[in-house]
């Protein structure tokens, strides 16, 4: 029965949290312009529209990130996340995580993740409580970036696109699994809301499996991982192997 407590908790605890992503965009007289309203959503055909623009890892590649001086090693998978994994190293490439805070470190009363990624959180200024909001502005179009939920099913050949296992009544499990070490996208409660935040498993976390995209795994350093503490930042992220693998679109 605790058990069943705990991880309906972590449930909510996630979902809840990663509802930030995107709260407060559209509001009148706010300087939030990264995300939606929770009144709007994100269509997942326009998303879909735009698929073939959006960048692609084409392979597997290794990211270096530092924080609290020491490195972590990232195994990022586009084998088996194409779009999650190219949007993140195309982000890796362009800086766009250097500075950036942990806004969400969440270990009490079991480990949890660690979560980071709001592009907002680079202004030292920029209240605390309201970071886990923002979203990765593209300056090609002045808009977010978005990315569709990519989730590969075991024994599939490609991934599914724009909703989760259940809702789409799949059972098997998918190709890449939280266990500890995963990086996930974090996202509000629309499929096709991820742009930036991502967050870290700090153990296996089985029941959130086909819910959200893992896209790599610490290979080193997760000892670092498990010291991270809430505002801590991301010295630099850099891409140490297989950026050759980036397709921009």
């Amino acid at each position: 029965m605790m058990q069943k407590l705990w991880r309906s908790l972590l449930v909510f605890t996630l979902v809840v949290g990663t509802l930030m992503v995107g709260s407060c965009a559209a509001q009148p007289n706010t300087s939030l312009s990264a995300s939606p309203s929770p009144s709007q959503s994100i269509s997942p055909t326009a998303i879909a529209s735009v698929d073939t623009n959006l960048p692609s890892l084409n392979g597997k590649a290794t990211v270096d990130m530092v924080v609290k001086g020491e490195t972590v090693t990232i195994e990022v998978d586009g084998t088996n996340a194409p779009v999650t994994a190219g949007n993140f190293i195309d982000l890796v490439q362009q800086g766009v995580y250097n500075g950036l805070v942990f806004h969400r470190v969440v270990r009490d009363p079991q480990p949890f993740v660690v979560q980071g990624g709001d592009p907002q959180s680079k202004d030292t200024n920029f209240p605390a409580e309201r970071l886990g909001t923002g979203s990765y502005i593209d300056p090609a179009t002045s808009r977010p970036r978005y990315i569709p939920l990519e989730i590969k099913p075991q024994g599939a050949d490609k991934p599914l696109y724009h909703q989760t296992l259940e809702t789409a009544g799949i059972s098997t499990k998918p190709k890449l699994r939280h266990t500890r070490g995963a990086v996930a996208m974090a996202r509000s409660s629309l499929p096709d809301s991820a742009s930036s935040q991502f967050y870290i498993a700090l153990t296996d976390l089985s029941f959130l499996d086909g819910n959200y995209a893992v896209f790599g795994y610490v290979t080193k350093g997760m000892e670092t991982v498990d010291r991270i503490q809430q505002g801590d930042r991301i010295e630099s992220l850099k891409i140490v192997k297989g950026g050759e693998n980036l397709k921009k679109g």
